[in-house]
């Protein structure tokens, strides 16, 4: 598996705890949650997308996380733009994308086995 799909499977899997986490912060939402859920999800795979690209190229831990944060932090923006609820959905999507950026960065993947002559 290469990095950005991994770093799409991950920021996927954390995506529907993003969501899950307006539980928490605002549980006035409660009714919206899963579209929430759905949107958080996206907005996680497109970060894993957009992070796994560039940490299969720049191979730096320091450019890892900062594209991360970047990415998940102005893709939460919008949300939080559209909603109203700024720190409820921005420190969990930019802590979405720190994460996304640390693992994609560490993953190593598995050697590909090579055809016998």
């Amino acid at each position: 598996m290469n990095k950005p799909v991994f770093g799409m499977l991950l920021g996927g899997l954390l995506g529907i705890f993003d969501g899950l986490s307006a539980l928490i912060s605002a549980p006035e939402v409660a009714p919206g949650i899963t579209g929430i859920v759905v949107g958080s999800t996206v907005k996680g795979i497109l970060t894993g997308l957009i992070v796994g690209l560039v940490a299969g190229r720049l191979r730096s831990l320091a450019a890892g996380l900062a594209v991360g944060l970047v990415v998940g932090a102005i893709l939460a923006s919008f949300i939080a733009y559209m909603t109203g609820y700024y720190w409820q959905v921005m420190l969990p999507g930019s802590l979405l994308g720190l994460i996304v950026g640390y693992a994609t960065y560490r993953y190593r993947g598995q050697p590909r086995a090579r055809a016998a002559a």
